[in-house]
This record gives C-alpha cells, structure tokens and sequence, in this order.
C-alpha cells in the first residue's frame, strides 16, 4: 500500500488529549511516518500506509470524538 496523507479532527481540548492522540499512533511503529497535531483547530494529520479505517479506529483508543475529513496521496 502507498503513503497517503489522511486528515482527521479529532475532540482534543488540552496538552493532554494531543499527547493521547500521539501516543496510539506512535504505538504503529513504521506504519506512520509522520504525525501532525494542532490542538487550535483539533486537527490530526498522519502521513501513513495504513488505511483511513484502521487510523480512525487507532484514534479512537484515545476516548475522543474522531471524524475523518479525506486522505490524498504522500
């Protein structure tokens, strides 16, 4: 499977809910290349070969609202 750049918001409202969000993704090794996390405007980016199903359901671990707004190609 090919990187794709997913974006997801995600219901972050501290330090502390970013930091979640980094944790279980981080726990995907490889898979993820690169996170990109603004708290300002609860946005997620994750450069990853993993499809956008598996990374929702990844984000979800951190107990926050999650919508995924569209992928496209690294």
């Amino acid at each position: 499977m090919s990187l794709m750049v997913h974006e997801f918001t995600v219901e972050m409202t501290c330090e502390g809910c970013s930091g979640a969000a980094k944790r279980v993704l981080g726990k995907l090794g490889d898979k993820v290349s690169n996170v990109d996390i603004n708290l300002e405007t609860k946005k997620v980016i994750v450069t990853s070969t993993l499809s956008s199903d598996e990374l929702l359901e990844t984000l979800k671990k951190t107990g926050k609202e999650v919508t995924y707004l569209g992928g496209k190609a690294a």
